[in-house]
């Protein structure tokens, strides 16, 4: 855990994304399922928009890809 005593660190930190799962992946983990972002605009809204717009990347991929 970084503390603000340890002033300016490097971190290697992750994310995942997730949704609510699709008709294939709920037999498997009926929770969540990681979200796949298919193109490149997703990608950057992921990683530069503000959450409201990040959250509306939260849904599932089609059952059949």
């Amino acid at each position: 855990m970084r503390k603000k005593a340890d002033g300016e660190t490097t971190d290697n930190l992750f994310a995942a994304l997730t949704c609510d799962p699709n008709a294939t992946i709920v037999r498997i983990h009926p929770k969540a399922m990681p979200v796949i972002l298919t193109q490149r605009a997703a990608l950057r809204t992921w990683l530069r928009a503000g959450l409201n717009e990040a959250r509306a990347l939260q849904n599932p991929i089609k059952d059949e890809f």
